[in-house]
């Protein structure tokens, strides 16, 4: 169909990465597109967060590339490949903990528009500025301690924070690893709200760990499984739910068919 047509957003072939004689992620090719929501799933150990670090750029892979927008991008640092759009939310954690959480808004902001850090205290004073980093502020419902150091906040808002940091980045990847882990359950609505409001955007795709079923029945557009490193199914949400390995991952239900 015409998606086939269209280079992907993001794409991974043949990536792997081995500690001693364990392939962590074996061999996992996958192609994600625009306006998609992709929920990975899989058990303890499966290879999920690793995965990621490998797209992100914070381990390197034994074998395999990573390509953004056809390009390849295996050999950018993860401060490089944020740049070229790619964001992964829950790696700004007290980035600057003596700042408010409005500053710290404000510097993601600033660090989009190309301004350094150096330039903070001029550029603090741009209205503009200002104003973009409220409406991520307000966005994540964080006015209440926009003034507080972020160091000083309980673990729902620095999540909230870490968030509204990584919208104000304007990627056009995001890259959630279990947003809501942790999180008590008046505060996980503002997460998945915000995660809603990237999603329908069609210029943004969307990757996202998970493991509560009610949150990946919520969100995805589509479930890829990894199971031992290796990426077992990856479809439509409905349809991979229902398989044997899937019930058996998370419901218990043995699969006699299970890899």
């Amino acid at each position: 169909m015409g998606q086939a047509m269209t280079t992907p957003s993001l794409e991974t072939r043949d990536l792997t990465i081995r500690f001693g004689g364990h392939a962590a992620v074996n061999n996992v090719s996958c192609a994600f597109n625009p306006g998609e929501l992709t929920v990975i799933v899989g058990p303890n150990g499966a290879g999920k967060t690793t995965y990621f670090n490998l797209i992100s750029g914070q381990l390197t892979p034994t074998a395999g590339s990573v390509l953004k927008s056809g390009k390849d991008i295996s050999s950018l640092s993860p401060s490089a490949r944020a740049k070229a759009g790619l964001g992964r939310a829950f790696q700004l954690t007290n980035l600057f903990p003596r700042l408010s959480v409005l500053e710290n808004i404000r510097l993601a902001v600033q660090a989009r528009r190309g301004f350094g850090p150096r330039l903070f205290a001029r550029a603090a004073s741009f209205t503009e500025l200002g104003d973009r980093a409220m409406e991520h502020l307000k966005a994540a419902r964080l006015e209440h301690v926009a003034a507080l150091p972020a160091a000083a906040l309980p673990h729902g808002d620095q999540r909230k924070l870490e968030v509204a940091m990584l919208l104000a980045m304007e990627p056009d990847i995001f890259m959630f690893d279990e947003p809501t882990a942790g999180m008590s359950v008046d505060e996980a609505p503002v997460i998945l709200e915000l995660i809603e409001a990237i999603k329908a955007d069609s210029g943004k795709t969307v990757l996202l760990v998970e493991h509560k079923m009610d949150v990946v029945r919520a969100l995805a557009d589509r479930i890829v499984v990894l199971h031992n490193g290796e990426l077992v199914a990856d479809g439509a949400p409905e349809e991979v739910i229902a398989l044997p390995i899937v019930r058996e991952i998370y419901l218990g239900i043995p699969a006699e068919d299970a890899a």
